[in-house]
């Protein structure tokens, strides 16, 4: 420095705050959300405007009106002298019914199909490789059309093909034999009742003893044994006391018009179910095929080492490992399952969104209803990745 030079000032250098990228950042964010609850606003305003202008006010007293309209399918009692409050949630139940089955059955076709491609067998490979190919490449509302089509050639239900004496094909669906409660069936639902509560004590108390050992183990398989031999032996114990079975078998009988007994599955379910399993498996597959493949091939020299055959191979090691892989995309395909059973529309059956609709073109409210219709499906899907998730946390590895 030379001499007679001003010190350099020491300390901290002020910044004017205009210059200042931190409050300019959280500047910048406050205008922005102004600017959108402003738009809101605006959209807002001219929606009410334009609804008040049709007398259309937003309200939800309609629920309580007698709905007028008919549903050809309830899980609960349901007649046109009830609400429209009542008709929408048997929309409600009838989705969250084909999605149940349907994630049930398209995850055991898609297990299939996933160990199927992986197979050392060539037609078997090949097969499950033309399935996947063919599939997933066609839309699924076209599929959905084909199935309820082919239904629909069925002979007239006078004329039903019989298969075996508890199937009936027929123009109106299928009809099949199913349990029905006998009249000692509360007495059975005693020991059904008596296993479920011991199975969740002996899990309880095994889970305990794993944390106290501090090691692994697995209880909830031998849990679900134990309730379902507690409630085998209670259906043999009523059957011996009373006489009776507390469950039987009801046959279907072709009267003149209709079959009496059994349960009768209509054409727009049987061809909605099938379109969503058919097609979602393929998915399936294909994720159980590449959650098997990111194992590591040394997991299956050591097993064969251990002298493990491949079925047990496959069980015991491979898909408990897979699964980790396996289950976030997963997730996903159970949540397209259940939005993609609105298109139930299409084969006339009365799902969520049906009803909806039907219910939005009779009362004209069709911002209540577009409300309840993405809150319905936002419950549906939160909680089905809501277990989804807990489930995944569960298998997950733990650091020590």
């Amino acid at each position: 420095m030379a001499a007679g030079s001003p010190p350099l000032p020491s300390g901290k250098v002020t910044i004017p705050f205009y210059r200042d990228t931190r409050i300019i950042a959280i500047i910048v964010q406050i205008v922005f959300a102004i600017a959108v609850a402003a738009l809101l606003w605006y959209l807002y305003s001219n929606m009410m405007n334009g609804l008040r202008q049709a007398n259309l006010l937003p309200t939800f007293a309609f629920l309580s009106v007698p709905s007028g309209f008919p549903i050809a399918e309830s899980v609960i009692p349901y007649d046109p002298s009830m609400t429209y409050g009542r008709a929408f949630v048997v929309g409600i139940l009838n989705t969250v019914r084909v999605a149940g089955i349907g994630i049930i059955l398209a995850t055991i076709l898609g297990l299939i199909l996933g160990i199927a491609r992986l197979s050392d067998n060539w037609l078997l490979r090949n097969v499950a490789l033309v399935y996947v190919e063919i599939v997933r490449n066609v839309p699924l509302l076209l599929q959905l059309i084909f199935w309820f089509s082919l239904t629909r050639l069925f002979p007239r239900i006078q004329e039903s093909i019989d298969v075996g004496g508890l199937l009936f094909l027929h123009n109106r669906g299928v009809t099949l034999a199913w349990p029905q409660a006998a009249n000692d069936f509360d007495v059975w639902m005693v020991w059904v009742y008596g296993g479920i509560v011991v199975g969740i004590v002996y899990y309880v108390v095994r889970r305990i003893q794993f944390a106290r050992r501090d090691r692994p183990g697995v209880a909830l398989p031998q849990a679900l044994l134990i309730a379902f031999g507690i409630a085998l032996i209670g259906f043999f114990t009523t059957y011996f006391a009373y006489g009776s079975w507390p469950v039987s078998l009801s046959i279907p009988e072709l009267q003149r018009f209709n079959f009496v007994g059994g349960i009768t599955v209509t054409n727009s379910f049987a061809a909605l179910l099938v379109g969503l399993v058919i097609y979602t498996a393929v998915f399936i597959g294909e994720i159980v095929r590449s959650g098997i493949l990111a194992v590591s091939k040394g997991q299956r020299e050591a097993a064969r080492a251990l002298g493990l055959t491949p079925g047990q191979t496959m069980r015991l090691v491979i898909l408990p490992q897979a699964l980790r892989v396996i289950i976030p995309p997963l997730t996903s395909q159970y949540l397209n399952l259940t939005k993609n059973s609105s298109l139930a529309v299409a084969v006339a059956y009365p799902d969520l969104f049906y009803v909806a609709n039907t219910i939005n073109n009779q009362t004209g409210q069709a911002v209540p209803v577009i409300l309840m219709l993405m809150a319905s499906y936002l419950s549906v899907s939160l909680l089905t990745s809501l277990f989804m998730n807990w489930y995944n946390r569960r298998i997950q590895l733990v650091e020590r």
